[in-house]
């Protein structure tokens, strides 16, 4: 057993004992914060609900109060709580959506929109050519392995086609025509507005002072971005841009804007349509959006191209949203590396480029790199469209990622809660994601926990290990 004081800058102190490996009994004084942190490395495979975490040697975190960050306000009340309440749309859109659905000569009915939901949840991303081509060598051996003899080249290579279009997922480009359109509409206007909603409403709590003049959002769609900046940042944007390869969607955002109609008065004042991203490198936007859009791109060539220009076209925030999936998440982790590495600066705009949220570092993404992989997604509750069979609070599903241009230093590196809260009665777990690129399990007593999923917990991760148990503490 071994004590171990740490002293804030406020001279207060959290006096922890630990009891290693055998027992992993902990008390906390002063602040009454506990914090016990044990890390999940790589191939060790403990259950994130099983008590087995206190075998592995627990480290020691100290809470951060270099800066006083609560100000005289309790600690549920902490700066890293960033929970939204449950979204509602704009009284607005909300009508405008449910006058067009009431005047389209085709009727949309509750099992077309689960349907499409479903499908638009579950998709994969497309087969790059080079796998299929390495799937249809490794076939190709398979078979010849157990060939006979006689057998022709013809029948081996049908016998290869056949195999590979039972195995390979068939990835098809959806067209959005008028009727797919308010399909769409139906199903994930509400779901994307929340998701989008929240990645704005991090900005906005960590950065009061931000306040953008331009946004443009790639692959617009039904505008929902358009209607959730508006109401995030309203008073400051003056300019919005929505780029989608539709026509169809952009009529029916545009629609949706004036109330239903194509001669109202727009909602939201500033904004413009096109079907192309602009060609000009001189033109920045000081927010840029994807969400949901990505996924719909034909091949990783493709959308390295969209994200490198993306980020060109990036003055301040580059916010990318997907589902919360693993292929969504995976996508996401695709084109952080891709900015992050990518040796082409905008000619106009040298700044490098960190991870503002959800990351706390730039390094590999640890649930990807787990002995099983997990999506890094978060949750947020909003009120859907209300039809009649769609009135109660749902949750929206989704990962994102956040890009910045400047220095890391620049923001908060605490660790961000990446998994829903295990409450007991006395403590809760929390699986954290931290600066050191690691995963975490932390024990909090319930009594200074305000904490939620998606939350960033105000405590400092050590950089060493703790001393080995058969060492005794120095003298004070």
């Amino acid at each position: 057993m071994f004590a171990a004081a740490i002293e804030t800058e406020g001279h207060r102190c959290l006096h922890f004992r630990f009891r290693l490996t055998s027992g992993a009994m902990a008390t906390a004084r002063g602040l009454g914060c506990l914090l016990t942190l044990g890390r999940w490395r790589r191939g060790l495979g403990v259950a994130p609900q099983s008590r087995a975490f206190v075998a592995v040697v627990p480290g020691v975190s100290q809470v951060d109060n270099k800066s006083d960050f609560l100000k005289k306000r309790c600690h549920r009340r902490h700066p890293g709580i960033l929970q939204l309440s449950c979204v509602r749309l704009p009284q607005a859109l909300a009508d405008a959506a449910k006058l067009l659905l009431l005047e389209s000569s085709m009727p949309i009915t509750e099992k077309q929109v689960q349907a499409l939901t479903n499908y638009l949840w579950s998709r994969h991303l497309p087969v790059e050519p080079e796998e299929l081509q390495r799937r249809a060598v490794y076939l190709e051996k398979k078979y010849l392995e157990n060939a006979d003899s006689s057998k022709m080249e013809e029948k081996l290579r049908e016998a290869v086609l056949r195999a590979l279009r039972k195995t390979t997922y068939h990835w098809q480009e959806l067209s959005y025509n008028e009727g797919l359109s308010l399909l769409y509409m139906a199903a994930r206007l509400d779901g994307g507005f929340a998701a989008v909603s929240r990645a704005f409403h991090e900005i906005q709590a960590r950065l009061p002072e931000f306040q953008p003049k331009t946004l443009m959002d790639f692959g617009s769609g039904t505008g929902s971005v358009t209607w959730a900046a508006h109401s995030t940042w309203g008073q400051s944007l003056r300019e919005y841009m929505c780029v989608d390869s539709s026509a169809a969607m952009l009529e029916l955002a545009e629609k949706l804007l004036k109330g239903g109609s194509e001669s109202g008065v727009p909602s939201v004042p500033g904004v413009f349509f096109r079907q192309f991203l602009p060609v000009s490198p001189k033109v920045q936007f000081d927010v840029v959006v994807s969400a949901f859009s990505l996924s719909e791109l034909p091949s990783k060539a493709d959308r390295a191209d969209v994200v490198q220009t993306l980020w060109r076209k990036t003055s301040h925030f580059l916010i990318l949203v997907e589902n919360g999936t693993k292929a969504g998440h995976s996508l996401l982790m695709d084109a952080r590396d891709l900015v992050l590495n990518g040796k082409e600066k905008s000619p106009l705009d040298p700044r490098p480029g960190f991870v503002f949220a959800p990351c706390p570092h730039e390094l590999p993404c640890p649930q990807l790199t787990a002995s099983k992989p997990l999506a890094c997604s978060f949750s947020q509750a909003y009120h859907p469209i209300p039809f009649s069979w769609n009135k109660k609070p749902r949750e929206e599903k989704f990962s994102m990622v956040i890009l910045a241009r400047g220095s890391p230093e620049e923001a908060t590196r605490w660790p961000r809660i990446t998994q829903p809260v295990l409450k007991r009665p006395r403590h809760v777990h929390c699986h954290l994601c931290c600066p050191d690129g690691q995963r975490q399990h932390a024990v909090i007593t319930a009594r200074r926990h305000g904490s939620s999923w998606g939350d960033l917990l105000p405590v400092i991760t050590p950089s060493e290990p703790p001393p080995s148990p058969a060492q005794d503490p120095p003298e004070s």
